[in-house]
């Protein structure tokens, strides 16, 4: 049953695919052409602290180069490898959470692969309502449309400070800045959202709710996956007072997508992470030392494997690095709600592995691990590596 999603997958996405590459050839084309023209020229003077959004900086520069600190693209000759974007494993929630074993066994098999293989996958029959995540797309997109002087409220100061808006990642500490501006509220253990625009605060909760029991019913699954008891990982991260963080994400057109990124290469921090987006592709994953796209299928959830994921499996699933891409004539949008340990929870490996085999990464509490990752470089894995033991001894 699994395959023939996989057959359906390949019939609902070819017109879509097709749409995808088109823009993206355009894209590079338009690309090409503002290098060729602009190579001499000197990128604007502008101070980093000057710009609290990139969406009313491009809107009122109408600049066609970018400021120098946003040069964020370390290899311009990166491999991407379209060949494997249709490869991206594609899972049905409804049979993971079947009744009949037979199913659902072959469902946590399915699941097992795609977590060892690839540490990302696509969700369908996930049960949220297309309706409400284009509803919450809306009202995100009229959050970010609000004038900067009625979203001053909710300025970054911190990353536990519940609701935050601001530009890049943490452009008061970075050297180099990202082209994106982002909405980051803390939805759970306790529920925060800007209260504007009307109507977004109410959606939003009931899409973070939705993203709960999706997240849920997949670590069930994982855990069966490694043999354990299905509420084991549930049960050792503390999940039902986990935190879970609602990232809000945009990336205006970039006059010069060549030199900047949306995001620079990482992991994400919590368990897992589920993303949806706007149809504007720009999300691409590591695989076998290769950048893939990722093309998401209509109405379908990402899934993306997170690092308190690995730490839990003693190494065996992977979390998975990421980057976003940009483009200069769309502006992509996504939803990235990331599903974490308990803030207070020592998070190590599920007790029932290291039975067998020697821990891989000493237990941390989920919210020290948090600090970690924000002083080191928000790049690659830097915050893994700084809790991996030497299994060598």
């Amino acid at each position: 049953m699994l395959h023939a999603s996989h057959l359906s997958r390949s019939h609902v996405s070819t017109s879509y695919a097709f749409h995808t590459v088109a823009c993206g050839i355009e894209s590079q084309i338009m690309a090409s052409a503002a290098t060729v023209s602009s190579s001499e020229a000197e990128p604007p003077k502008v101070n980093a602290s000057e710009i609290s959004s990139i969406k009313a900086f491009t809107e009122s520069k109408g600049a066609t180069l970018i400021p120098s600190t946003y040069h964020s693209v370390t290899d311009p000759h990166d491999h991407v490898a379209h060949d494997f974007a249709a490869s991206i494993p594609v899972l049905d929630l409804s049979l993971l959470t079947s009744c009949d074993p037979q199913i659902h066994t072959i469902a946590v098999h399915e699941l097992a692969k795609a977590c060892a293989q690839w540490g990302v996958f696509m969700l369908i029959n996930h049960g949220i309502p297309e309706s409400l995540t284009e509803e919450l797309m809306n009202k995100s997109r009229e959050f970010h449309d609000l004038p900067l002087e009625e979203k001053k409220e909710f300025s970054d100061e911190g990353p536990f400070t519940p609701i935050r808006h601001g530009t890049s990642f943490y452009s008061e500490s970075e050297k180099v800045h990202y082209w994106r501006d982002y909405l980051k509220v803390i939805t759970f253990p306790q529920f925060n959202f800007p209260h504007k625009p009307q109507g977004y605060r109410e959606v939003a909760y009931e899409y973070s709710q939705k993203i709960r029991g999706v997240a849920r019913n997949l670590l069930e699954g994982i855990s069966e996956s490694l043999g354990l008891g299905s509420n084991s990982i549930i049960e050792s991260t503390d999940f039902e007072y986990g935190l879970q963080s609602f990232f809000v994400n945009l990336y205006p057109p970039c006059p010069q997508p060549h030199l900047a990124q949306g995001l620079p290469p990482h992991s994400d921090h919590g368990l897992m992470t589920l993303l949806i987006q706007n149809g504007i592709g720009g999300l691409q994953v590591k695989h076998d030392g290769k950048w893939v796209d990722v093309n998401p299928l209509p109405n379908s959830l990402v899934v993306i494997l997170g690092d308190q994921l690995e730490v839990v499996s003693n190494g065996r699933y992977e979390s998975v690095l990421h980057r976003a891409i940009l483009n200069n004539t769309d502006t992509r949008m996504s939803i990235a709600v990331v599903n974490g340990p308990a803030p207070d929870k020592e998070i190590g490996a599920a007790p029932e592995l290291l039975e067998k085999e020697k821990a891989v990464f000493k237990s941390i509490k989920y919210r020290d691990y948090l600090e970690v990752q924000q002083k080191t470089r928000y790049a690659d894995k830097s915050g893994l590596e700084v809790i991996r033991l030497n299994t060598q001894q």
